[in-house]
């Protein structure tokens, strides 16, 4: 009986080769998703295109040095749609003049400073924030959970702002919408305004005109978008 154990090799390495499947043992096809292309889009304003902070610096670029560091076999395309001073109505203006693909693996939307800061109608961010999310949904492959909306930043806590309780209560309101909004509809928010909120105490989270962000704020805004963010590409 020496031959029995050296059969039951043979049968078991035999049935083991006859189960695999090929592709699985090729990963070099075109279609392995460890090796696709993942493609981002951060929407917005200011805040977004990184005002007085180089371009590097800007929240979008930080989280995608930080998601090329998690899907490091992965090529990255990061596509910006923002400019400083843009409202709701001029994002969705320039969203329909730019005409972006529809394939994105993951949106970021941060919008609604610039509706308070000029003193637009409160209802008309009501009406249009909703229409872009939709619109952020439609370029994210219509899939709402590839959406991550980003609350607004108080800039009462800068020198510009000098406290303002005004500013402070206003831009609350916005972000009170915006996060019902999306916790009615199941979108992802992710709140950083407590972050902007320490500008005052630590002037290092202020650019250096006094008003937006700087680069170390938008460190802390990528941190903490970061875990979102790659459970919604890990999917």
């Amino acid at each position: 009986m020496k031959w029995l154990p050296k059969l039951l090799f043979l049968f078991s390495f035999c049935s083991l080769i006859c189960s695999c499947n090929p592709q699985q043992t090729l990963p070099y096809y075109v279609d392995n998703p460890n090796n696709k292309q993942l493609n981002y889009l951060a929407l917005g304003d200011s805040y977004t295109i990184g005002q007085s902070v180089c371009t590097t610096c800007r929240f979008p670029e930080q989280l995608k040095t930080r998601l090329q560091s998690t899907f490091s076999t992965n090529p990255f395309l990061l596509q910006v749609i923002a400019k400083t001073g843009w409202t709701t109505t001029n994002l969705i203006s320039e969203i329909n003049l730019a005409n972006p693909s529809t394939n994105f693996d993951l949106v970021t939307l941060l919008i609604g400073v610039n509706n308070q800061y000029q003193n637009k109608p409160f209802s008309l961010y009501e009406q249009e924030f909703p229409a872009l999310v939709e619109k952020a949904i439609q370029l994210a492959k219509g899939d709402k959970s590839n959406v991550i909306v980003v609350s607004i930043p108080d800039y009462a806590y800068t020198p510009y702002g000098q406290g303002s309780s005004t500013i402070s209560s206003q831009i609350n309101a916005y972000n009170t919408f915006a996060q019902n909004y999306c916790s009615q509809n199941q979108i992802e928010f992710v709140n950083i305004t407590d972050i902007t909120q320490q500008g005052l105490i630590n002037p290092a989270l202020v650019a250096t005109d006094g008003l937006h962000p700087s680069e170390l704020a938008y460190a802390q805004f990528a941190e903490r978008i970061l875990p979102k963010a790659i459970s919604i590409l890990a999917n």
